[in-house]
């Protein structure tokens, strides 16, 4: 009856086993002894091989210790808190409450290649704010310790203060493991975009550039956090009034959606019944080869070098789509039609223009009745137009950044507005909130705490204007060790021993797990 039993892995995949395995695949004869020849390798790649002693990149103290970590598999598991979420039964939407590294393996099996967006606002590195526990490249072990759910003495938070010697090596090392493994988890199409300032920006395009290749950079999308400079006066006279978004492509399939065309700069004066139009070049700024055409009306000659073929050229005269000037000095102009235009939208550019941060925090506090229980949350608007833009209204969307939950505050209000059916994955750090903070004061112990309460004022908010299309609600899950006993007897181990251990193993290893946790 062997074909009945199926097999549940204890952890995930080992990704250094998975690419060794991928390598024996292609080129057998690298493999030497069960091990991967490297020297045979590069032999067969030949030309191709870069030089070991000099080569471009980013390199910084910890680089192969993250790698490393990113690697490493993990026997944690998701815990369902149905009693923390909203719609259980309904909704597809998920919010995971988790160390983002340990989650972000987690999703490997079930959401490889299958996310078409990752949106993120990771720590600018500013030396103030949150990083993440102290020593997280531990991973889950550290992970339970510092939420206590493995020992007593939780671990405090840290900084990454500029007074660390590896001030910037500290946040590339955090960095570079969360986005190899989210890499795997877009689908041949997908995007990612990163919120950054100047603090990192610089390191973040190049860690990008190493690890989504530089091939597949999009754009570096610039937002004004406010329309000027107000205030006392800063020390060098230049006041920072922008950030960035950093937007990587899994592969070349990748556009943006464009704008929506509409007819403002279109008009009809001469009352054309083909509808409204404007004025449009038709002389080529790249071609040299020229051709003369006439003006059928006055006999004008105009010799130029033209964006279209002769016999196009001769049509749209015909259809009267091309304006003439009255001397053979001026420039001949076509009649661009609205109808014309396909139903693809126009380019989006990389100056998106004024967002207000200032708003964004007073829109947060009227949610939570005044009380300002957030920092520098990320504009709404901001979010929805690079999910618009990045997106199908059947994509799903990750953030494994989720801070203020702003990320699924924006697909709720995209789904109604578009009759959409977007879904969104958010992770965030059970962070503390301080003793003497307003948030604790309100009753909210954790930042994803707050994240959840904020997705359903959101819902309620959207479903109360009238927009009832979409899904509202979420699932919440928890980070945890697994729910099963784990292999922890020697080879070598007496019989009596191993039946006794292998009765152990008939049941949970927590007591407490339901069958929903099992599952």
């Amino acid at each position: 009856m062997t074909e009945d039993i199926f097999e549940t892995p204890s952890s995930t995949p080992n990704f250094q086993t998975v690419l060794a395995e991928q390598l024996a695949e292609l080129a057998p004869e690298v493999v030497a002894d069960g091990k991967i020849d490297v020297v045979k390798l590069q032999e067969m790649l030949a030309q191709d091989a870069a030089e070991t002693t000099e080569r471009f990149g980013l390199f910084w103290p910890g680089k192969q210790r993250a790698l490393r970590v990113a690697q490493m598999p993990t026997t944690a598991t998701l815990r369902p808190q149905p009693e923390k979420s909203k719609n259980w039964d309904t909704t597809k939407n998920v919010f995971i409450e988790g160390d983002n590294l340990e989650v972000l393996k987690i999703l490997q099996k079930h959401y490889h290649g299958k996310i078409k967006m990752i949106y993120i606002d990771p720590p600018y590195n500013t030396g103030k704010e949150f990083v993440y526990p102290d020593n997280f490249k531990e991973g889950l072990v550290n992970y339970l310790e510092w939420t206590q759910q493995v020992a007593d003495d939780g671990k405090k938070l840290s900084t990454n203060s500029e007074t660390d010697g590896r001030y910037h090596s500290n946040w590339l090392t955090m960095m570079y493991p969360r986005l190899k493994l989210a890499r795997n988890l877009l689908s041949h199409d997908g995007v990612i975009a990163i919120s950054i300032d100047d603090h990192e920006q610089d390191n973040l395009k190049k860690l990008c550039n190493e690890i989504f290749g530089e091939q597949n950079f999009v754009a570096q999308l610039v937002w004004n956090t406010k329309e000027a400079s107000k205030g006392v006066p800063p020390t060098r006279m230049v006041t920072d009034i922008h950030e960035y978004v950093l937007v990587y492509s899994r592969s070349g399939d990748f556009k943006f959606n464009g704008v929506k065309r509409t007819t403002e700069a279109f008009s009809n004066p001469d009352n054309d019944p083909r509808g409204v139009w404007r004025k449009e070049a038709v002389v080529s700024t790249v071609s040299k080869k020229t051709f003369e055409i006439i003006d059928p009306t006055t006999g004008n000659r105009f010799n130029r070098a033209w964006a279209f073929s002769p016999e196009s050229m001769q049509r749209m005269i015909a259809e009267g789509k091309i304006l003439f000037p009255t001397k053979e000095t001026g420039t001949p102009l076509q009649k661009k039609f609205f109808n014309d235009y396909t139903n693809e939208g126009v380019p989006i550019t990389t100056q998106l223009g004024t967002f207000q941060s200032r708003k964004a925090t007073s829109d947060l506090m009227r949610m939570f009745e005044g009380e300002k229980l957030f920092d520098f949350p990320k504009p709404v608007d901001l979010l929805k137009f690079l999910v618009e833009q990045s997106t199908g209204p059947d994509d799903i969307i990750l953030d494994f950044f989720a801070g203020s939950a702003t990320l699924g505050h924006a697909v709720y209000q995209l789904n109604s507005e578009q009759s959409s059916s977007r879904n969104f994955i958010l992770v965030q750090l059970p962070e503390p909130t301080t003793e003497e903070s307003d948030a604790r004061r309100a009753g909210y112990n954790s930042i994803s705490d707050l994240s959840r309460r904020r997705l359903e004022i959101a819902g309620q908010q959207v479903v109360g204007n009238g927009l009832v299309f979409g899904d509202f609600g979420f699932r919440s899950y928890s980070l945890v060790n697994t729910n099963f006993a784990k292999w922890l007897v020697e080879s070598d181990v007496k019989l009596d021993r191993l039946e006794q251990h292998l009765f152990s193993l008939r049941d949970s290893a927590d007591d407490d797990s339901k069958v929903e946790s099992l599952l």
